[in-house]
């Protein structure tokens, strides 16, 4: 439920976006975004947006992540043509394949740009939440990289269903914190990170796996995330001779589909949809469709769209898919869906799970439960729009899954 705006105060702000403006000396995002912290932190956030400024414009920086990116990562990732999908959908369908780059996700994107960032500011100890567990592979693998401890908090709940990154964060070092408070899924880990910064703010640095959270933590996952984007728009014009119709993009707090819708925000004939989780139904506790339903609010310092009952509660969310299970969404999205630049739709559990069984069989790929939500939309999409062109971000693989998929097959 976007803020309503008039026609000109959108086409303000969406030239606002065009011309690198947001977010600002506030950390805003149009009226999104912002900095809600405790005062014990004010200091670590401030050093961290004197860093952000100073090593995000420092080329030899940002050669070093690069590097990393080419010889550690192993971007930039492939472009594909889905011939099966394409045939059977009636569209031509490309998929940017971030299950390809190490560690299987996105999530290592940014994952190592900060932990070089850390490293940067003199950090002691590193520590991160997940949902899906895939932000904490990143996490623990890019500490290992750079020499620091890593501390990954995570939900119970979802340590359960992610067992295998559970056993991945621990084999490439890690501790892996068991959080049991709240709903024990992502927004509690988040919590639990967020206390623990909290009682040592000089040393621990926090490696924020989405684009979410206080400035300048959207814009820095936003920063290290856009190579997708960067990447995607040339692999697509080299391969397919032109940009496509409409990109698909799975959302939870939306570091992926920020990444790669960035680079296309000025193409106007470029639809943009991202695609949330419909989970079993519409009311709140059934779904974490945030930017479908959700009412604006300030949620684990930002104040961005969050899903909230009438007395400005915080609801618990539910999705098959660990990594779409939150209650709020990246400020940036926010203000991309207030001015219409992109499109925010929903998927339910069984149509995921019916488009990642279809793209098994048909290209080979077993994606993610959060990507396959992106499938399931673009399928619609297709049906409605024959000869078009589309473009899924394919975030990452689903061998994590595996414990969920084969419950829900024996079922």
């Amino acid at each position: 439920m976007a803020l309503d705006f008039s026609e000109t105060e959108k086409e303000i702000l969406y030239q606002s976006v065009l011309d690198n403006k947001f977010p600002d000396d506030m950390g805003r995002f149009g009226p999104f975004g912002g900095r809600y912290i405790p005062e014990t932190l004010v200091p670590a956030f401030s050093r961290l947006e004197i860093g952000v400024k100073k090593y995000l414009n420092d080329p030899q920086f940002i050669e070093s992540w690069q590097n990393e990116l080419n010889e550690w990562v192993g971007r930039p990732t492939a472009m594909t043509y889905a011939k099966q999908l394409s045939h059977a959908w009636g569209a031509e369908v490309w998929l940017k394949r971030e299950d390809l780059a190490h560690t299987g996700a996105h999530k290592i994107n940014n994952a190592i740009g900060q932990a070089l960032l850390a490293k940067k500011l003199g950090a002691k100890q590193i520590i991160a939440e997940t949902g899906a567990g895939q932000h904490g592979v990143a996490s623990a693998a890019a500490c290992a990289r750079v020499g620091l401890p890593c501390r990954v908090y995570m939900g119970a709940v979802d340590i359960k269903r992610q067992a295998p990154n559970v056993d991945r964060m621990r084999q490439l070092g890690a501790e892996v914190c068991a959080v049991k408070t709240g709903d024990q899924t992502l927004r509690a880990a988040i919590d639990e990170a967020m206390r623990n910064w909290v009682s040592d703010p000089a040393d621990i640095y926090y490696i924020i796996g989405s684009a979410v959270g206080p400035h300048p933590y959207p814009f820095l996952v936003r920063e290290f995330q856009s190579v997708i984007g960067r990447e995607a728009r040339k692999q697509i014009v080299t391969q397919a001779g032109g940009l496509p119709n409409a990109i698909f993009a799975c959302v939870g707090g939306g570091s992926n589909a920020i990444g790669l819708f960035h680079s296309f925000l000025g193409d106007r004939e470029v639809e943009l949809i991202g695609v949330e989780a419909g989970g079993h139904g519409p009311d709140l506790g059934q779904n974490a469709a945030t930017l479908a339903t959700g009412t604006p609010g300030v949620l684990q310092g930002a104040y961005t769209m969050i899903l909230q009952n009438h007395d400005g509660q915080v609801q618990e969310t539910h999705s098959v898919s660990a990594g779409l299970d939150y209650s709020g969404v990246g400020p940036e999205h926010a203000l991309l869906q207030s001015i219409g630049r992109v499109d925010y739709e929903s998927a339910t559990d069984t149509e995921a799970l019916l488009a990642l069984s279809e793209l098994c069989k048909a290209e080979g790929i077993l994606t993610a439960l959060e990507t396959a939500h992106a499938f399931a939309a673009a399928k619609k999409w297709a049906s409605n729009n024959p000869g078009k062109r589309l473009l899924i971000g394919n975030s990452g693989r689903g061998d994590k899954d595996m414990i969920t998929l084969s419950a829900h097959m024996k079922g």
